[in-house]
């Protein structure tokens, strides 16, 4: 079988995986299908890239799997005109997914090393709408908000309150909540004129959300 008989099988494994998941939402799975995973899983895992696993990457991060990334997207509910805040850029796949889905995607982490390679790739995708810095997540960018929507991939025990303050009236925001050592729930939040309303999606399984920055340079 040739290379790209190959790649384009796997691509359609990849696909089928993510709908028998559950990710049913078309400009979602479209995305997914345009931003290949091989650049964002490095070294002994790289040949993993495209089976539905979380793994390992640097400064004691994961990259999600593929299945609860296009979950959390597909919760999210982003259109074309969308101002987005990540917190936890990690290997930079989440920011590059919701690249293909909003105007601006605001990216921070508080680990020097991972926003630095993750930039190295958007600018070898050439995703010019992704604006990544190493910040302190917990508290947000208030510079930047108020955002249409904000995604965190790391657990929180409640939703950060600097987080649902920087969220627009009508904005969501999807977020893992409960105790690093127990069951987390994916939670999503809109933002209503009369305030805040709480969805449960599922349960989850990530790294927790830690104030400050990263040791790391």
């Amino acid at each position: 079988m040739s290379g790209f008989d190959d790649s384009a099988e796997r691509k359609m494994q990849f696909l089928f995986a993510l709908r028998s998941k559950g990710v049913t939402d078309t400009r979602v799975l479209a995305a997914m299908e345009t931003i290949d995973r091989g650049p964002f899983v490095r070294g002994l895992f790289a040949e993993r890239a495209y089976e539905d696993m979380p793994l390992p990457i640097a400064c004691g991060q994961t990259i999600s799997q593929p299945s609860v990334v296009g979950l959390m997207t597909q919760a999210l509910g982003v259109s074309p005109r969308d101002k987005v805040l990540e917190v936890g850029t990690g290997s930079g796949y989440q920011a590059a997914i919701l690249s293909q889905l909003a105007r601006r995607v605001y990216t921070v982490d508080r680990h020097r090393r991972l926003v630095r390679e993750a930039s190295e790739i958007f600018r070898d995708l050439d995703l010019t709408n992704i604006t990544a810095m190493t910040a302190d997540g917990s508290f947000g960018l208030p510079e930047q908000a108020p955002f249409d929507r904000i995604i965190v991939t790391a657990a929180a025990e409640d939703p950060p309150g600097p987080l649902l303050a920087q969220l627009k009236i009508g904005g969501i925001m999807v977020v893992p909540v409960g105790q690093s050592d127990a069951v987390q729930h994916l939670i999503k939040v809109t933002r209503t004129d009369n305030g805040l309303e709480y969805d449960e999606l599922r349960p989850v399984r990530f790294v927790p959300l830690l104030e400050g920055l990263g040791k790391d340079t």
